[in-house]
């Protein structure tokens, strides 16, 4: 298998291996598999920040910074899960509402620029 560098430009490629990490991720949590649940926290949580990072000044920004809250906030409680530690379970509600506000102002901002038209 050959490495392509110019595939990592395009974003629609940089999606769909994103969406493969997230998958085995959470596959992992289900399975009970700690290391590769663990391991797979890195690379999903660092796409989710370059996509945060290229959509900066961009409308998709909020929707973006949602999807890495809600990351965060998944890798945490599966972590909490993985090394019993569960009494600190209830604190990813924090990054799961952060999430939840991020993408109610990608809507709000959305809904305002198609009323503005």
């Amino acid at each position: 298998m050959k490495f392509y560098p110019e595939r990592f430009k395009n974003n629609r490629f940089v999606e769909n291996l994103h969406i493969l990490f997230w998958l085995i991720k959470d596959t992992s949590w289900v399975m009970e598999f700690k290391i590769l649940g663990v391991c797979m926290i890195l690379p999903t949580v660092f796409i989710a920040i370059a996509f945060v990072y290229r959509s900066f000044k961009t409308p998709e920004f909020f929707v973006n910074l949602s999807v890495l809250f809600w990351i965060g906030a998944n890798s945490f409680w599966m972590c909490a899960e993985f090394f019993d530690l569960i009494e600190y379970k209830n604190f990813t509600a924090i990054p799961f509402a952060l999430g939840s506000l991020s993408f109610f102002v990608y809507l709000y901002q959305l809904n305002r620029t198609d009323t503005n038209k």
